[in-house]
C-alpha cells in the first residue's frame, strides 16, 4: 500500500508541477533568473519532501507550492511594468570588456576571474583578447560577445533606451551625455515615451516604438 501511495504521489507531482511551469513561462534552464531559480529548487525541495513523506497530506507542500508559483508570476508581470523591480531581481548585464579593454573594476565588483573570462571566450571561438570589442556578462551568467569587425565604428551592444527610460549606465559607458542623446531624439523626431527599445550602431540611433508592437 505505501508503494502505491508514493507512486500516486509522484504522479501527482509529476502533473501539477509541469501545469504550474507552463503558467510560470518558457525559459531555459541556463536562462533562469535568480527568483526563477530560487523557486524551481523550491518546488523540487517541496515535492521530495511531501513524497518522502507519504503519510502526510499531500496539501501540505501543494499549498506553498501554489504560493510560490504565484509570487513568481506576481514579480513577473511586475518586471514587465518596472525596470527598477526588474534590476533588483535580475540584476543588469555586466560590461566585462568595453571597446576592448578588459573591465576589471567591473570583474572585481562581480568576483569574476580573469580565468572565467577566458573559459567563456574560448567556448565563443574566441582565441584572444584583442580578437573582442565587447564582452556582456548577461543576468544568467552566460557570456555575450561581439568581435571586433573591420569599418564598424560607433557600435555599442547595450540599450540606450528601455520602456521609455533612458539607460545611464550605458550613456556612461559610452561616455555620452543625456543632453546628446536628446539631440538624437530630435533628430529621429520621436519622444521618449514612444520607445520600447532603442540602440545605437554606425553613428545612428535606432528605435523600435510602442506602435510597432502593436501592428
Amino acid at each position: 500500500m505505501d508503494y502505491v501511495i508514493v507512486l500516486a504521489k509522484t504522479l501527482f507531482f509529476y502533473i501539477v508541477i509541469t501545469i504550474l511551469y507552463r503558467f510560470m513561462g518558457k525559459r531555459e534552464v541556463g536562462e533562469l533568473g535568480i527568483v526563477d531559480l530560487i523557486v524551481s529548487i523550491l518546488i523540487a525541495e517541496l515535492a521530495a519532501i511531501s513524497i518522502d513523506n507519504y503519510k502526510s497530506s499531500i496539501f501540505l507542500s501543494l499549498i506553498p507550492i501554489v504560493v510560490l508559483v504565484g509570487i513568481q508570476i506576481g514579480l513577473a508581470h511586475l518586471s514587465l511594468k518596472s525596470g527598477k523591480i526588474r534590476n533588483v531581481f535580475d540584476g543588469e548585464p555586466s560590461v566585462m570588456i568595453d571597446r576592448g579593454v578588459v573591465n576589471f573594476k567591473e570583474m572585481l565588483r562581480q568576483r569574476y576571474n580573469l580565468d572565467d573570462l577566458l573559459t567563456q571566450l574560448r567556448e565563443k571561438g574566441v582565441k584572444s583578447l584583442e580578437e573582442v570589442d565587447y564582452a556582456i556578462l548577461e543576468t544568467s551568467g552566460k557570456l555575450s560577445v561581439f568581435k571586433k569587425e573591420k569599418g564598424r565604428t560607433g557600435d555599442y551592444p547595450l540599450a540606450l533606451i528601455l520602456d521609455g527610460k533612458i539607460q545611464e549606465d550605458t550613456l556612461r559607458q559610452m561616455q555620452k551625455s543625456e543632453s546628446w542623446l536628446e539631440e538624437l531624439l530630435l533628430e529621429e523626431k520621436v519622444s521618449l515615451d514612444e520607445i520600447f527599445y532603442g540602440f545605437y550602431r554606425n553613428k545612428h540611433l535606432f528605435v523600435i516604438k510602442n506602435s510597432d508592437l502593436k501592428k
